[in-house]
């Protein structure tokens, strides 16, 4: 029966790590859809972008706030792709725990 407490402690441990990875998921999602938000209206506009740097805003020429960016996006898409497996992860070692908690139950 300890060894079954034990597995069921770990599911629940498992349970807590997913919604955490969830929320960070979710927390990146969003700022990659403000990113790519960004990105298009500086595509768009004829006028001159500008930049917010701490408290000010800073004229900056388009290609330089294009590259920085896409050097987000990529970042954020390579955060979200890394919480992702490990959500993989976690269900799988989750799935394979109900199993044998479900077999030493019958």
């Amino acid at each position: 029966m300890k060894d079954q407490e034990r597995k069921i402690q770990e599911l629940q441990l498992i349970e807590q790590n997913f919604s955490q990875l969830l929320l960070q998921k979710q927390t990146f999602q969003s700022r990659l859809l403000e990113n790519e938000n960004a990105l298009k209206e500086v595509n768009e506009t004829k006028k001159q972008p500008y930049k917010i740097i701490g408290n000010i805003m800073v004229a900056m020429e388009k290609d330089e706030i294009k590259k920085d960016l896409n050097s987000e996006k990529e970042i954020l898409d390579l955060r979200i792709k890394a919480i992702e497996k490990q959500e993989n992860k976690l269900k799988e070692h989750a799935q394979e725990l109900q199993k044998e908690i479900l077999k030493e139950l019958k």
